[in-house]
């Protein structure tokens, strides 16, 4: 294994219900709320027409690829820093982060300037209709154009979780929700003597929300009001050692996370050809789907930190114990969302639309979502707990061969055999519950080589991997 950090000088505290519940509360409750906000603005968008909710179902795919190619930087940085808590060091802590910042930044604004001008030419992709593409189009220009203040709270919040600082991004995330969605309320629909700007003015009520979120989140660290301290000039020159260890970590988890909302948004556009009434209920059942996905993801970010502390800590047994009890967690919640959605689909569709095409068109597919949620909350979970590990290649290496051979099942079942939305999403049935099971197994099989590792060298550098060996 590649060595990081001096072994740690002292004990930290064992992994307990307690322990795990203190930061994993705060960190699903603020991907709760942020659920929430897309609940409600889905709603606010809805009210501009079955065009305009279509249009922000073909934009997410492509906005999600840009998220996915943050984690470069956000998982690398993630990792790094809760190893670097668990070895109960500071100063690697703030280096860590403000390396991140730097590299992050640098990674950005050539990204932002991409998605800007491939917007018109991306959105083709999507079905034929010319205006879901417009206003696809505007809403896509104002999330690209001002990336990097969603790029910068996804990389901030990650850097206080790995430290279990769960708070500060929570109380982040509340004030984003308040300004996003009084924002959104003002300028979707026209409010207060502001003209109405439909999806456009959603994208920019998320912008200002998450602006105001992320300008606290800066303030805490930088006044020491957390455990990471971004004050003084130290430390932000680019550094290519501490570039490429983030990078070396990162770029295996961004390829999966990539090629998995590449895979999306491949079957995005198989639905899109299907209408804009399957569009729209497509657009309905993730938003759906993301109030139970969301907070599986959550917990897993929660595994990262914990399994990246307790490698940091030389107690790669805390990590087995932290994964088992997450586990049960996510199988309870995604359970109870699966006959949420399996026994009431239309009341949940009825929310967003009246419509009765669309309501129609969603039933059986909200009941496909269904069956995912506690496959995908697997999934979530292993690729986490492997990252916190140190091992970021071994899950992207089996995320993207599920989540392609699904493409190819998908497409032959529409071009063959004339199958709808259900099989499409479907297909994802056949291929992510061996990967997730495929994870677990590498990950029990790593901290049992771990523990091993001490029990004959007890003496020995950390257990920080920054590859799987």
């Amino acid at each position: 294994m590649s060595r990081l950090l001096p072994p740690a000088p002292t004990a930290i505290e064992p992994m307990t219900h307690r322990r795990i519940r203190r930061l994993a509360v705060p960190v699903v409750a603020e991907y709760t709320l942020q659920v929430s906000v897309v609940t409600v603005n889905t709603w606010l968008v809805s009210a501009a027409g079955d065009i305009a909710l279509a249009a922000v179902g073909v934009a997410n795919p492509i906005l999600y690829i840009l998220i996915a190619m943050f984690a470069a930087i956000s998982t690398g940085a993630t990792v790094l820093v809760a190893q670097a808590h668990g070895a109960q060091r500071p100063d690697r802590v703030n280096e860590v982060a403000r390396q991140a910042i730097t590299w992050g930044v640098l990674l950005v604004i050539p990204l932002s300037v991409a998605c800007f001008l491939l917007t018109p030419t991306l959105v083709r992709f999507f079905g034929d209709d010319p205006g879901v593409h417009d206003e696809a189009i505007s809403y896509l220009h104002v999330i690209s154009a001002t990336v990097i203040v969603l790029f910068l709270s996804i990389l901030c919040g990650g850097i206080l979780r790995g430290t279990s600082d769960g708070r500060t991004p929570l109380v982040a995330a509340i004030l984003a929700n308040i300004g996003g969605l009084v924002a959104s309320w003002v300028l979707i629909e026209g409010h207060l003597g502001v003209p109405g700007y439909g999806v456009a003015g959603a994208a920019w009520g998320s912008v200002t929300g998450r602006g105001v979120g992320l300008a606290y989140l800066l303030v805490r660290m930088i006044t020491g009001g957390t455990s990471v301290s971004l004050a003084g000039r130290h430390g932000w020159r680019p550094s290519p050692p501490a570039g490429r260890q983030i990078f070396r970590l990162g770029i295996p988890a961004a390829i999966e996370h990539v090629s998995n909302e590449s895979g999306f948004a491949v079957l995005t556009m198989l639905v899109a050809a299907l209408g804009a009434s399957v569009m729209a209920a497509n657009q309905i059942a993730f938003t759906a789907l993301e109030i139970w996905f969301l907070t599986s993801l959550a917990l897993s970010i929660t595994l990262t930190a914990l399994t990246g502390q307790s490698y940091g800590a030389r107690r790669p047994h805390d990590a087995l114990i932290a994964a088992r009890i997450i586990r049960r967690w996510t199988l309870m919640w995604t359970g109870f969302g699966m006959v949420v959605l399996a026994a009431f689909p239309r009341p949940v569709l009825r929310l967003f639309s009246d419509g009765p095409d669309v309501v129609d068109a969603g039933v059986s597919l909200m009941r496909v979502i269904a069956v995912l949620l506690p496959c995908y909350g697997m999934l979530l979970l292993t690729a986490g707990v492997l990252r916190g590990s140190g091992d970021t290649r071994s899950p992207m290496v089996r995320s993207v061969v599920a989540t392609w051979t699904t493409v190819v099942l998908a497409f032959a079942g529409v071009r063959w055999f004339d199958a709808g939305a259900e099989w499409i999403w479907g297909s994802y049935l056949l291929t992510i519950p061996l990967a997730a099971w495929l994870n677990w197994r590498a990950f029990v099989r790593r901290a049992s080589v771990a523990m091993e590792d001490l029990d004959s060298e007890p003496e020995a550098s950390p257990l920080t991997a920054v590859t799987a060996t």
